[in-house]
């Protein structure tokens, strides 16, 4: 083979060898690339609520806590157990007294007014959600209870539930991209009838009443939530037949969440089945939250703590329990003060009044009462 003939083979063959890597690249079709798409993230979503039982100002309270100027202070009682309150997300209390100003009087049992200034301490303290459907809601009449709601209407951090001047009897609280709506109810009104003309000013329990306001709310709300003053005084750990009965009433309604109180001490906690599939959780009492009553039972209250949890269209109740609290007051009813449980000691116990009048009032007697509730008990701070 000729010189010639070498080189024309030596430049065809890459020359060749171009030409096929040019064809392939723009000429044969090539595969798609596979694209993996991931799966799109479920928000999620959570709201802390915490429940407190009565708040209930006898004329001791009041009077221990009146100023050298003549004004109220009340912040005191509840230093203890602010962080908790401030910690959650939302905060209930059953408000059992009125606030009607100074022209009513103030007073305890059996007919209560308390201090307007009281209102701005639970604001200070964290609270959100004001209930005022109890049977002492129409202790100063009308006009007083006209007076408490103009009165906390100024407030524009409160929700305030089970009584209304106006309007519809439900509210709605939306927080952390959950829409919480709350209803309230009492028993009654100790003999007391609402005004001609206002027969919406409380909510009294009423079933078919409450079929239409349950039906209405529902579409409106991730969660319901009924607020129930109810049940016998006095009935430890166990709630009577109208409180289960009614329960079971809410329940069949697909209600989320009841709040109980009323009968001034600690009650169980149960789970109602539903007839969508879920669960009713009922705290059927919470006890005192607040109050110079006289026997150990009614200074051992709880606060309840509820999680509710939203998974995209995924609604549940991820997590709930009870802060046990108990209410200190020493001789002369001074030194009130709301203590978590878990922080109350063996040498505040020896100087509560209750205490010295009745050495049975022991952490050994609170814990088996504790023990029959059948709910979670928190002993420490589930914020901190």
């Amino acid at each position: 083979m000729n010189k010639t003939n070498l080189w024309r083979i030596l430049l065809a063959v890459p020359l060749c060898a171009i030409l096929i890597l040019l064809y392939i690249f723009f000429v044969v079709e090539k595969p798609e690339p596979v694209i993996i798409e991931e799966e799109p993230e479920i928000p999620h979503h959570e709201l802390t609520l915490i429940a407190a039982g009565d708040n209930l100002f006898h004329i001791t309270l009041i009077n221990a806590h009146k100023q050298r100027d003549g004004s109220y202070n009340f912040d005191p009682i509840y230093t203890e157990i602010k962080d908790l309150i401030q910690a959650a997300d939302l905060a209930f209390i059953n408000q059992e007294t009125v606030m009607a100003g100074t022209s009513f009087g103030y007073s305890g049992y059996p007919e209560f007014n308390s201090p307007q200034s009281l209102a701005y301490t639970l604001k200070e303290t964290g609270f959100d959600i004001i209930n005022i459907a109890n049977n002492h809601t129409m202790d100063m009449g009308r006009s007083g209870l006209h007076a408490t709601l103009d009165f906390l209407d100024e407030i524009r951090e409160f929700t305030v539930i089970g009584a209304r001047t106006k309007g519809v009897s439900f509210r709605l609280v939306r927080e952390n991209n959950i829409t919480l709506g709350f209803l309230s109810y009492t028993y009654g009104l100790n003999g007391i009838p609402l005004p001609p003309g206002e027969p919406n000013l409380v909510s009294v329990i009423n079933r078919t009443k409450m079929t239409e306001e349950i039906n209405e709310l529902r579409p409106l709300c991730d969660f319901l939530i009924v607020s129930m003053h109810w049940g016998e005084e006095y009935h430890l750990v166990e709630p009577d037949y109208y409180q289960k009965g009614l329960a079971l009433f809410l329940a069949q309604h697909n209600v989320d969440l009841i709040i109980g109180h009323h009968p001034h001490v600690l009650q169980k906690v149960e789970s109602l089945p539903r007839p969508d599939g879920k669960q009713t959780l009922c705290f059927y009492s919470l006890g005192n939250f607040v109050s110079h009553q006289r026997e150990k039972d009614r200074v051992l209250g709880g606060m309840m703590v509820v999680t509710f949890t939203k998974d995209g269209d995924t609604l549940s109740i991820s997590d709930h329990g009870l802060i046990p609290v108990v209410t200190h007051f020493e001789n002369g009813f001074t030194n009130t003060k709301v203590y978590p449980y878990y922080s109350y000691t063996e040498e505040l116990l020896k100087k509560h009044l209750l205490h010295i009048r009745d050495n049975t009032m022991s952490f050994e007697y609170y814990k088996n009462v504790l023990n029959r509730l059948d709910i979670k008990i928190i002993m420490y701070n589930p914020f901190g």
